[in-house]
């Protein structure tokens, strides 16, 4: 009996760090590929269910139905959240500068981490930012709350937001990003690594097509983060280190909420987020829903243009029928 149980032991040993360390192909974790293990010994049986048993898993390319693509450069994929299916898939493990699609998870973090009524007191370094980046002109000693500053981040995509929301729930950037990471890490997202709340250009910020579909995926269950993909506009007051009053009024830079675009008629467009830099190129991620109410996140990574990304991205929502 003893035998038994201490070989019981170092077989389930084995299989856990088999999950832990990975193998197979580069860059891809054997997370992605697995299914059911079961471990059996004399008084039960231990099941050891995959990493991806509910995720939509492809570890190469995959040709849609419709015979829709995006440029050569580009990196894409259309994922059925109900069936767990990859309707099409080009290059979607590809490590690339996400650009503003790094607020997904910047939000992320702070719904898991942070209250929406807290105050936020903004430090002099949301001013640090590149003078062409987007902001709302955040200023030090001024005060919005956590649910004004999400708002801010993922309709308006500002970057000085982006600064004072991770100071707020870390106390430093640099330990926001470290939870960015670590969260990454734990929903899957390998080919991931973050070095900034905002997504502003930097070699080792880095995500791929699948991994920002695991970010959505897991930002969606926020039901804050599903209402304010889906707004096309905003307006609040905050108060600045004095207490007067500062507005604040941005429209969405989704082009498909804004009626710039239009999606497939059987797809409805439900909210997203774009990105754009001149390293990352143009970057949009959506959550659409087919005529079924049935969801689908759909992303497209370093398009050549503004117009393409938006133009391919209608394009490649054929797949969903």
């Amino acid at each position: 009996m003893k035998m038994k149980k201490l070989c019981a032991f170092f077989i389930t040993l084995i299989y856990c760090m088999t999950i832990l360390t990975g193998c197979g192909k580069s860059g891809l974790p054997l997370d992605y590929r697995q299914t059911h293990t079961i471990v059996s010994t004399d008084r039960m049986d231990n099941f050891a269910t995959g990493f991806a048993y509910d995720l939509a898993v492809a570890d190469s390319n995959v040709e849609g139905m419709t015979g829709a693509t995006v440029e050569e450069t580009s990196s894409a994929g259309i994922f059925d959240i109900n069936k767990k299916r990859v309707l099409y898939a080009k290059d979607i493990h590809e490590r690339l500068a996400p650009a503003s699609l790094t607020k997904v998870m910047t939000a992320l973090v702070a719904m898991k981490y942070g209250n929406t009524e807290d105050l936020i007191t903004c430090s002099e370094n949301v001013t640090d930012i590149d003078y062409d980046a987007t902001r709302i002109g955040l200023k030090a000693g001024d005060q919005l709350t956590m649910n004004q500053a999400l708002h801010a981040l993922l309709i308006d995509s500002a970057n000085d937001v982006a600064i004072a929301i991770a100071e707020h729930v870390s106390g430093d950037v640099d330990s926001f990003v470290a939870l960015m990471n670590k969260e990454a890490l734990d929903i899957g997202a390998t080919n991931t690594h973050f070095v900034n709340p905002h997504g502003l250009s930097d070699n080792d910020h880095y995500t791929t097509a699948y991994d920002m579909y695991l970010m959505m995926n897991a930002a969606m269950e926020y039901e804050l983060f599903n209402e304010i993909i889906h707004m096309t506009e905003y307006e609040s007051v905050y108060n600045d280190s004095m207490g007067n009053e500062k507005n604040m009024k941005f429209k969405t830079t989704n082009l498909f909420l804004r009626g710039d675009y239009s999606a497939p008629g059987n797809v409805t467009v439900i909210g997203g987020k774009t990105g754009t830099t001149t390293i990352a190129g143009n970057c949009l991620i959506l959550l659409v829903k087919d005529t079924q109410g049935n969801p689908y996140i759909a992303v497209i990574m370093r398009a050549s243009t503004r117009a393409l990304v938006n133009e391919e991205m209608a394009d490649i929502l054929r797949e969903i029928t």
